[in-house]
């Protein structure tokens, strides 16, 4: 069984999680948990979340770890720097989307990789950000073990995030188009799919 571990903090936005998590936790093979600071979080949008685990309580890597962006990602955590290193150094599948690409700007964390976030002047008093020039102006980017997306890119970012744990790229993409297209614009696009989805 794989296991993707959500990061979720207090004002967590939790649109941002919906799809990927939705997804993912449908899987037979895989299964979601949360992690963070308190052992219950509220989203932006009122969700009361009871979290699996606090960060003193991890000790394991992760087949995702997924860092969810909202209002507290200021935090001075050394439990959770230490989770996202050991993630990054043994170079595992970590997706970061909005505040959280803030944190890791500002902890050097996306220096060598191609990234996008929210902004880039966001993060020009970060002394561990020394690659600007990396700074890609897309909704979302997947560069070897890390994807990064701004915080109006959760389609695109629950796509990379897919393929990054396995998924072909047409794989991800037609999860995702179902969101994306709406449901009738799915079903025109991948007609033949799904036909051949009910012969077998």
């Amino acid at each position: 069984m794989k296991t993707a571990l959500f990061v979720l903090f207090d004002h967590y936005a939790d649109w941002e999680a919906a799809y990927l998590m939705s997804l993912l936790n449908q899987r037979e093979n895989w299964q979601v948990r949360t992690a963070s600071n308190l052992p219950q979080v509220k989203s932006i949008g009122g969700l009361q979340t009871n979290v699996d685990f606090n960060f003193s309580q991890i000790e394991s890597n992760f087949d995702l770890l997924v860092l969810i962006g909202g209002h507290s990602w200021s935090i001075q955590s050394q439990a959770l720097y230490q989770i996202i290193e050991k993630q990054m150094d043994r170079q595992l599948p970590l997706a970061a989307i909005c505040g959280s690409v803030d944190y890791l700007a500002q902890h050097g964390f996306l220096e060598g990789y191609m990234h996008t976030g929210n902004a880039r002047f966001l993060w020009r008093d970060f002394p561990n950000y020394q690659m600007p020039e990396n700074f890609l102006e897309k909704q979302a980017v997947c560069d070897r073990n890390l994807v990064t997306a701004n915080g109006t890119a959760v389609l695109d970012f629950t796509e990379f995030a897919l393929h990054l744990v396995g998924d072909s790229f047409i794989e991800a993409k037609r999860a995702v188009d179902f969101y994306r297209l709406g449901y009738y614009g799915y079903q025109k696009r991948y007609r033949d799919f799904l036909t051949q989805k009910n012969d077998s």
